[in-house]
């Protein structure tokens, strides 16, 4: 697991949008494993300007996002559809035959996930995974205790994300779904990279338990610790907690310019 420690949510969000930037051109028709909420804002508007302004293409990338709403209409404001549609799809030259996000209005919901799951295999398996990190140390929505193992399936949010996530709900928690369908963990670390994303002070406890905790089901992300290729983006705040944030620092600082996009 790499640290890369920035001053600023929009430096580490440009310096993670170059990682991806160059899978793209080096791989046009690579898979994009994509979440939503606020960590990724940034990073999804700094691929937009490179796709407007170098021209940055992505006509032949094929993206899966992590999880979406059981209940909530495709055309719902707070879907996670409506989400990636208007923060990154509608502005970006992708194929919408090659967008997947899961279906929260199914009628079958293990068959839903299990073609998901069949689907990421088609699609030859998900190239990068761009992740956020919840208060508790979740990922997509695979809450603590959540097996290491798992797959595409049903999840119950806590009662703290439900009350993280009323923000988007005009603060009202009895607005916010309590059941979503979620990529697993264990889809999640078959991905060949993953790159994370976390600001602000309120997520400092949870990057300092992901990264220098032990590896424990009760902090999910913890199991990218043991990931070949992940790498966490985080600004100075979200670093507050670290004990040896200045030795990821220097680890970073003395790399070459080319190792740091790779």
């Amino acid at each position: 697991m790499e640290i890369i420690i920035q001053q600023n949510e929009r430096a580490a969000s440009v310096a993670a949008a170059r990682v991806i930037a160059r899978l793209v051109c080096e791989k046009p028709n690579c898979v994009l494993g994509l979440a939503t909420g606020s960590s990724p804002l940034s990073l999804y508007g700094e691929l937009i300007r490179m796709h407007r302004e170098d021209g940055l293409d992505f006509s032949a990338v094929t993206t899966f996002n992590l999880d979406e709403y059981v209940g909530l209409e495709r055309q719902h404001e707070q879907s996670y559809h409506s989400f990636m549609w208007q923060n990154l799809f509608s502005h970006i030259n992708i194929n919408p035959k090659q967008v997947h996000i899961p279906n929260g209005m199914t009628a079958d919901v293990p068959a839903t996930c299990a073609a998901y799951e069949q689907a990421i295999l088609t699609a030859g398996g998900i190239d990068l995974q761009v992740l956020g990190i919840g208060s508790d140390g979740h990922i997509g929505f695979n809450e603590p205790t959540s097996s290491f193992a798992s797959r595409t399936r049903i999840k119950t949010l806590t009662q703290d994300t439900v009350a993280d996530n009323a923000r988007f709900f005009n603060d009202d928690e009895s607005e916010v779904p309590r059941h979503c369908i979620t990529m697993g963990i264990g889809t999640i670390m078959q991905a060949r990279s993953n790159i994370m994303l976390a600001f602000g002070h309120a997520k400092a406890q949870a990057i300092a338990a992901m990264v220098e905790g032990p590896v424990a089901a009760m902090v999910p992300a913890s199991i990218l610790q043991h990931h070949p290729n992940a790498k966490v983006f985080i600004d100075e705040a979200a670093a507050s907690k670290l004990a040896l944030a200045d030795y990821y620092r220097w680890v970073y600082a003395g790399k070459p310019e080319w190792q740091k996009d790779a």
